[in-house]
């Protein structure tokens, strides 16, 4: 799933290509995934783009104040850019292909989702906080409103598991599974920590790792095109989607507890002082 670190790349490769050009084309293929009818779709025929920004996971891209285009490429979406976009005609339901966006230079992009799970959503509308997922976002945790203080003041009280917190959007925004794992790691914190019961020391190394890992990350992903973000991404990553390979800090096998629909990996060593959790939702540390 793109998260905040690869949709901060694709913001940014859009705020460079596409911003100045005026949109000839909006073609939605997969009709579930436009999630709003007023404006219509064809109302963006013809606007200029004026401005490409990121909220959370959704890159919004701006026509003037008032017409707004926002996607969420959901666990299986991305951005394909074309210099020069394709003519084929688009078969609905025979292709991946979600949305495509033809600008006035002849270049443009389509959004794509594997696999028969579709969530990619696209939004056109007034005003991005007219999108639900938007508008419940938590603060973005580059932002330099987002200090050490408000983070404390998020765990406070609260009695989940941090790295369902740190995956909560309407508490932080833009963490998913891929980079809770990798901060948890960093922070040598166990994901099955109470948020609320962490001490100082544990708060500072949470927030120093959570800083630390996403602005490396958006570092990387910065002034790459979409066609390279995905493999950056996965270069970067220390223990997630890295089971069975040796951490490397400490040389011990990097872990996974597999769920329903994902699954969260660790290093046993640096993160639950050498104990292997039990592959379950609710287990606890195995004796």
């Amino acid at each position: 799933m793109p998260e905040m670190p690869e949709v901060q790349g694709l913001t940014a490769f859009l705020g460079e290509r596409a911003v100045g050009h005026s949109i000839t084309r909006a073609t939605v293929s997969a009709i579930a995934a436009l999630k709003t009818y007023d404006p219509p779709i064809h109302a963006l025929q013809g606007a200029e783009i004026t401005a490409a920004s990121r909220h959370g996971k959704f890159v919004v891209l701006s026509c003037g104040d008032e017409l707004h285009l926002a996607f969420h490429l959901a666990k299986a979406g991305w951005l394909r850019w074309y210099e020069e976009l394709p003519t084929t005609l688009i078969k609905p339901g025979k292709s991946p292909i979600a949305l495509r966006l033809a600008l006035d230079d002849g270049s443009g992009f389509d959004l794509t989702e594997a696999g028969t799970k579709k969530s990619l959503a696209v939004y056109v509308v007034r005003d991005p906080g007219e999108v639900p997922g938007i508008a419940r976002l938590g603060p973005d945790p580059l932002d330099a409103s987002f200090t050490r203080e408000v983070f404390a003041g998020l765990l406070e009280g609260r009695r989940m598991q941090i790295k369902g917190l740190l995956r909560d959007q309407a508490v932080i925004a833009g963490i998913g599974n891929a980079y809770s794992d990798e901060i948890l790691h960093a922070a040598r914190m166990s994901p099955y920590a109470i948020a609320g019961t962490l001490d100082d020391d544990e708060i500072d190394r949470l927030f120093t790792a959570m800083q630390t890992t996403l602005a490396e990350a958006v570092a990387e992903a910065t002034g790459k095109p979409p066609a390279d973000l995905k493999d950056a991404k996965r270069r970067g990553m220390q223990v997630h989607a890295r089971r069975g390979e040796a951490c490397p800090v400490c040389g011990d096998t990097v872990r996974s507890v597999f769920f329903a629909d994902r699954s969260l990996e660790y290093c046993p060593t640096c993160q639950t002082g050498g104990k292997v959790l039990a592959d379950r939702r609710l287990s606890r540390l195995l004796k």
